[in-house]
């Protein structure tokens, strides 16, 4: 008897009537507002505008979510287009199948443009952004645990995952549950980066570089876990060789752009507020409250002009009295 285990989800959809609530669905969008919103703080307390990463995001989401259809529908084919398949199910992304590196790659193309119609650079905007993907990435993998897929090999420690669904050839029982695996890995690298960006003040795409860095990490030996159809090459998954050359480029840019770009970006976004902004957060990221900020602003203003009036009622006293002393100087002359 089994005294403990990760229960799957009976059905990963409900129906509000004619409309079907998926929790794939689901999991991407929540994961998509969490990172706007920490990119944007992030961003902001950069010197950016408040709203700007959500104004890039209309244009990166949409690219990221084609270029990660695209990037499982070519890795995994004979899902679509082998025989016994329909093709139309590779538009059905409801269904599961997203691929990391075709989304961030697409999405970046997304990116680029959004960040050249506002005027800003790209590598500052991946930078304010980068732990908030990872977050989102941690949030969309329980999207697979809906739909009963992505596990690992069969274990019997008490957080194995219990697999109940037989579609698609899959075989109740249970498995080692790598959807979770990568979730905590990726709120893990999120932590790292945040950490990272403060201690060192990383800049120029090198916070970015170091979330695909630290992802490919952990991608590499869940993604040997895994017992879901995947191609290989040389006894390797092909996404595990995926990971080890990403990994590798990301390593590299950091070092060759912290030499050839050292530091950080002065100014992100052009016309920006410097110190504060509307948010209510100063360069290091700290909330500043705005009401109790104008208060102290209003009353430093009125302390100093009642300082210049009081130095303007002295001089006029101290001009007074020279005169008086002046003019009683002149009759005592003319007596004489």
């Amino acid at each position: 008897m089994e005294l403990a285990y990760i229960p799957s989800p009976s059905r990963g959809v409900l129906h509000l009537g004619p409309i079907p609530l998926r929790g794939y669905a689901f999991c991407i969008i929540i994961g998509v507002f969490v990172a706007v919103w920490l990119g944007n703080r992030r961003w902001v307390a950069r010197g950016g505008r408040p709203g700007t990463v959500a104004d890039i995001a209309v244009w990166a989401v949409p690219f990221g979510l084609v270029g990660g259809r695209l990037y499982h529908v070519i890795t995994d084919y004979q899902l679509y287009f082998s025989d016994g398949q329909d093709w139309v199910d590779a538009f059905k992304i409801w269904e599961g199948g997203l691929g990391i590196w075709g989304a961030i790659a697409l999405g970046a193309v997304g990116a680029w443009i959004g960040c050249r119609r506002r005027g800003i650079p790209l590598p500052a905007w991946a930078d304010a952004l980068a732990p908030g993907i990872a977050l989102a990435q941690a949030i969309g993998r329980w999207g697979n645990w809906f739909n009963q897929e992505l596990y690992g090999r069969e274990t019997d420690l008490p957080w194995a995952l219990h697999i109940t669904s037989v579609t698609d050839g899959r075989e109740p029982g249970y498995y080692h549950p790598t959807f979770l695996y990568e979730s905590l890995w990726c709120i893990g690298v999120a932590v790292l980066v945040i950490w990272a960006d403060r201690r060192f003040k990383l800049g120029h795409g090198r916070a970015f570089a170091l979330y695909v860095a630290a992802y490919c990490v952990g991608r590499f030996w869940i993604e040997y876990m895994r017992v879901d159809e995947a191609h290989h090459f040389l006894g390797l998954r092909l996404n595990g060789w995926t990971s080890i050359v990403v990994f590798v480029l990301a390593v590299l840019y950091i070092v060759l752009s912290a030499r050839r770009r050292p530091g950080r970006e002065e100014v992100v976004e052009p016309n920006a507020p410097d110190d504060t902004d509307e948010a209510g957060t100063d360069e290091d990221g700290t909330a500043v409250d705005l009401d109790k900020k104008s208060e102290d602003d209003t009353e430093s203003a009125d302390s100093a002009e009642q300082k210049a009036e009081a130095k303007e009622e002295d001089k006029a006293e101290d001009k007074t009295e020279d005169e008086a002393e002046v003019k009683g100087e002149a009759e005592s002359a003319k007596k004489a």
